[in-house]
């Protein structure tokens, strides 16, 4: 069967590892977005809260709504809330990223409407990576409308665009002064300081000086932190595997696969496993750049990926029709199989289906 095996044993490792790099200060906002990273939410959630985890953060409000009718308490923010979600999000007790006017305004409207005083939201500003967030140039009117509006300000804060490069880092030097600049014009204006946060994963690794009140750590609870010797510190959580469907003798010169995607260089034997394109095996991976491990033993891939099926060659890998093959996890890191398709681990494990079930392995 085909199946992604979730070790939530690993996930307590992840998170040890991270909690012990951090100052004694430093509270962790676990990222669950995405299914936890193409995982399932709601167990990994339910083990980081077990675990001490102080929050949680969604990309967006159904995500959160999800983990609260899961019966989970802990403050979760939403790190990209939507006007037409503001209502879902106050009924959710969720914690909403103001980044715009816009955003600001609309929040203020339906807390009013809502009657409910002080709702703790976070500010996030934009020091460079240009996705969402205020300018620093807005600083004095976010100031201002902290002043008058309806809301508690738990935390202010940025993303870094490239903490894993090598320092000195001339753009990430450039954010943190820019936040820097941000946090004393705050710190000057507040009756109570405030609380930061600036780094991801690869934050926690690389500047260890900047883990300020809060970091957030997503891609580190999974078991990737974007460097070599920062992954060793780490363990996949997640395993994809699945079973040979059909053996197939290959002659020397025979074509495999739509558009005859590949023709054997001598005879040898091709195995077809029962997941595709659709299955989030993307069609990068096909003509030899991705490859799976039959019995500890590498198989490339071979032709293109079709929509439910892809086909592997085992030349002499002794193996039979129903073996288990490992796509990545245990002898195949995720981030390898993205690396030769020029992608991502964070592309590659979210975009997994939900066709795959999913197996917690506690």
């Amino acid at each position: 069967m085909t199946c992604l095996e979730i070790n939530l044993k690993k996930l307590e490792h992840n998170y040890f590892s991270l909690r012990n790099r951090l100052q004694p200060q430093t509270k962790m906002i676990g990222v669950v977005k995405a299914n936890a990273y193409g995982s399932l939410s709601v167990p990994v959630a339910q083990k980081l809260v077990d675990l001490g985890m102080e929050s949680l953060a969604v990309a967006y409000a159904p995500e959160g709504k999800k983990l609260r009718q899961s019966g989970i308490e802990i403050p979760i923010l939403v790190f990209y809330p939507q006007t037409e979600n503001f209502e879902e999000i106050i009924r959710n007790n969720l914690e909403p990223v103001l980044y715009s006017k816009r955003s600001w305004d609309g929040f203020v409207k339906a807390v009013t409407v809502s009657k409910k005083m002080n709702y703790p939201v976070h500010i996030k500003y934009n020091t460079g990576l240009n996705r969402i967030g205020f300018g620093p140039d807005e600083i004095d009117w976010v100031l201002k409308n902290i002043e008058t509006g309806p809301f508690e300000v738990k935390t202010i804060y940025s993303h870094l665009g490239q903490t894993e490069s090598l320092k000195p880092d001339r753009f990430t030097d450039n954010q943190i002064s820019t936040f820097e600049a941000i946090m004393e014009k705050h710190n000057a204006a507040a009756t109570h300081k405030p609380e930061y946060h600036l780094l991801n994963t690869s934050g926690v690794f690389n500047y260890p000086d900047y883990h300020m009140d809060w970091v957030r750590v997503g891609l580190g609870l999974y078991g990737f932190a974007n460097h070599p010797q920062w992954n060793d510190n780490l363990a996949p959580i997640a395993e994809l595997k699945t079973n040979i469907t059909q053996i197939h003798e290959i002659m020397k010169g025979e074509t495999v696969g739509y558009n005859c995607g590949w023709s054997a260089p001598e005879n040898t034997r091709i195995a077809v496993l029962p997941l595709g394109h659709a299955d989030g095996l993307s069609r990068q991976n096909g003509h030899g750049k991705g490859a799976v491990m039959v019995h500890g033993k590498k198989a490339p891939i071979v032709g293109n990926v079709c929509m439910d099926m892809v086909m592997v060659d085992i030349g002499v890998i002794q193996c039979k029709e129903g073996d288990e093959v490992v796509i990545f996890g245990n002898g195949s890191r995720v981030d390898d199989l993205a690396e030769n398709t020029g992608t991502i681990s964070y592309e590659l494990l979210a975009a997994l289906s939900d066709r795959i079930p999913r197996v917690i392995k506690k």
